[in-house]
């Protein structure tokens, strides 16, 4: 097996996951989370605890400062450095995350939509903080009407990388993604068999407890002393870190808007929708790939990973069938 692939809802016991199985087949953790890019949140975006990455290699974690903006693209030119090292050093790389559109851009690419300007950006954020969505969605509506169709007038993220595309290039984003997608550099190893696909799948309620257990965990561990340093930073309210699952509660509670319950309670609802929609999206995004029912028991991932092991081959992602399978899916993703 060249590469191990590993999706899952939040707190759904990914991190361990990997580092027990990379510990059983000489590889390397590589992130495949947006928001664990990121240095200085370890505890907000809950990375990998300094235990489990004494386990094995762990990379691409930490590695962008909070004005920076990740993206798909980004992230896919940042890991193919990282496999290539992995393979050449005889290591496994194994990608995980709870990311789907980053774990699909290793296996299958991207559209080639050009990069955009930082200029054109500048300006659409300050249109974006000056009207609201609504009337850059109208906006979208006259010169992508396909893609206004499938972006809600709030997804802000899209509807500034849509109008974004279109102002750079002329060119509405819509038809980018039409066209041959290109800079997947898993595509090779998946069309040989040689990368194994996994979904783990909870039960929905005792994922939901674990979320809500697991943010109360995380304010004992410092959550709100880094949500507090973001805020003292003053940064742009739609870059990618301010987005971080639980942010936004404690910014409320910082600013006086609630008590600290309060932003706590909101922090778990946020997370649990948050996991809702991972669960979702790899219904649709990743059917076909082997579900891998979790029990979240905190010593459950040594023995989930010698499981898995022998599972390798049968898990090997049929890249063909499941680009076919998943199409009419990725119109709306």
């Amino acid at each position: 097996m060249q590469a191990v692939v590993i999706f899952g809802p939040t707190a759904s016991g990914k991190s361990a996951l990997a580092a027990a199985l990379a510990r059983r087949l000489n590889g390397v953790v590589i992130n495949a989370d947006a928001l664990q890019l990121y240095r200085d949140l370890p505890v907000i975006t809950a990375q990998p605890e300094p235990a489990l990455q004494a386990m094995a290699p762990h990379r691409l974690y930490a590695v962008l400062a909070w004005r920076e903006r990740a993206s798909a693209g980004w992230w896919q030119r940042a890991v193919q450095p990282v496999l290539k090292a992995s393979w050449q050093e005889g290591r496994i790389p194994i990608l995980v995350g709870g990311t789907g559109l980053y774990l699909r851009a290793a296996l299958c690419g991207l559209a080639p939509v050009p990069k955009v300007p930082e200029s054109v950006m500048v300006d659409l954020h300050r249109r974006l903080q000056a009207e609201g969505p609504e009337p850059l969605h109208a906006v979208l509506a006259r010169v992508d009407p396909a893609l206004a169709q499938r972006v809600s007038p709030q997804d802000r993220q899209r509807i500034l990388r849509a109008l974004a595309v279109w102002q750079a290039t002329g060119t509405p984003l819509s038809v980018w993604q039409r066209r041959e997608r290109e800079g997947a550099p898993l595509s090779a190893a998946a069309a040989r068999g040689q990368v194994a696909g996994f979904v783990l799948w909870p039960a929905r309620a005792a994922l939901y407890r674990r979320i809500d257990a697991r943010f109360i965990a995380m304010m004992e561990s410092g959550a709100l002393e880094e949500v507090r340093a973001l805020a003292a930073a003053d940064l742009d309210p739609d870059l990618p870190v301010m987005k971080a699952v639980g942010v936004r509660p404690l910014l409320r509670h910082i600013q006086g808007a609630c008590d600290r319950d309060e932003a706590v309670a909101l922090a778990q609802r946020d997370s649990r929708r948050y996991a809702k929609r991972q669960l979702t999206w790899a219904r649709h995004q990743f059917r076909g790939w082997t579900r891998v029912p979790v029990a979240l028991q905190h010593d459950e991932a040594e023995a989930l990973a010698a499981k898995l092991v022998t599972r390798l081959g049968a898990a090997a992602v049929d890249l063909t069938a499941w680009w076919r399978a998943t199409a009419r899916e990725r119109k709306t993703a």
